[in-house]
């Protein structure tokens, strides 16, 4: 499978830190984000510029906000738990 590219610089992207973990937020009542779920990636860097991307999730993610494991597996991957939560819509 071919490595992603940076279109800024035309270099081809290199993988930093496999099995990074990011906590994706989901809209709550009141508009609020809270936790949903928690994925494991890839972090690549640019070899130039410094731009990184996390990419090569798995099918599933680690665990979900409604499981009642969610909070341990945090805290079982606190280590490679990516500062910060991915909320997008």
């Amino acid at each position: 499978m071919p490595r992603p590219v940076c279109l800024r610089c035309r270099k081809f992207l290199r993988v930093k830190k496999n099995g990074v973990v990011i906590e994706e937020g989901s809209p709550r009542a009141g508009g609020a984000w809270g936790p949903y779920k928690l994925w494991m990636g890839d972090l690549w860097r640019c070899p130039e510029c410094g731009v990184e991307v996390i990419m090569g999730f798995g099918l599933k993610p680690l665990s979900e906000h409604f499981r009642r494991d969610y909070e341990a597996t945090r805290e079982d991957f606190r280590g490679d738990l990516l500062p910060g939560r991915v909320d997008d819509c």
